[in-house]
């Protein structure tokens, strides 16, 4: 592994795109499609992050088996019906700050970028094509290939690909789904304030950033000290 290469993982919906809209919007059309009681906004937001295999039951815990794989295929075929009209820019727009955050790391040799998301990689692969970030993320993981958050996995697979160690990565999120797997990896985290969880949830992050602004400055900090 070579020492001096940094990793910084984003989460997506959440800290680099609001998609609250389109995501409400989804799993409404899936639950009435269903003849289900649609969850109140904010379970539907607090559970974003997760993987859909893994949240709807949080959201329909009387529902069986079955009628959950239901849920999901209505909310994915719902979701993706929305991005295809409107394009991923405008039903998925990034958060301010956001592109010029990763730009300014991506033109640091030393920095590479990554996501983890509970995505499938057939809607984050829409979503890097929409904003045109494809040669932006050097790792790439999602919930097709890996249990959901918080187990550590997608993290691990992201610095093998990028070859780095725990002690030069950095995971960058906005729910405490993210947080517990950065520490569940052995890496740090820093939470974001602009996302779907509250900072009260967030308590496992080293460190909490207020603007996209902030975040270089707290890189900076954060590899100048050990963990």
């Amino acid at each position: 592994m070579t020492a001096d290469l940094r990793l910084v993982v984003f989460d997506v919906d959440g800290t680099l795109v609001d998609s609250q809209g389109d995501i409400v919007s989804a799993m409404t059309s899936a639950f009435v499609a269903l003849g289900l009681a649609v969850p109140e906004r904010a379970a539907i937001l607090g559970v974003v992050g997760l993987s859909l295999d893994v949240l709807m039951p949080m959201l329909a815990p009387d529902a069986s088996g079955a009628t959950h794989a239901q849920l999901v295929q209505a909310y994915k075929d719902s979701y993706m019906d929305a991005r295809k009209q409107q394009g991923a820019a405008v039903s998925s727009p990034l958060y301010p700050g956001a592109r010029a955050c990763l730009e300014a790391l991506n033109s640091d040799p030393n920095i590479l970028l990554g996501v983890a998301t509970g995505k499938s990689k057939r809607g984050l692969d829409k979503l890097i094509e929409g904003h045109g970030f494809e040669r932006m993320f050097v790792t790439q993981q999602v919930a097709d290939f890996h249990p959901s958050k918080p187990y550590p996995s997608m993290l691990i697979q992201a610095m093998a690909d990028a070859g780095v160690e725990a002690h030069s990565a950095v995971m960058i999120g906005d729910t405490s789904f993210d947080m517990d797997m950065a520490k569940s990896a052995g890496i740090r985290s820093i939470g974001v304030a602009w996302g779907y969880h509250t900072r009260d949830r967030l308590a496992q992050a080293t460190r909490f950033a207020d603007s996209f602004g902030n975040i270089p400055d707290i890189l900076t900090e954060l590899w100048s000290t050990q963990p």
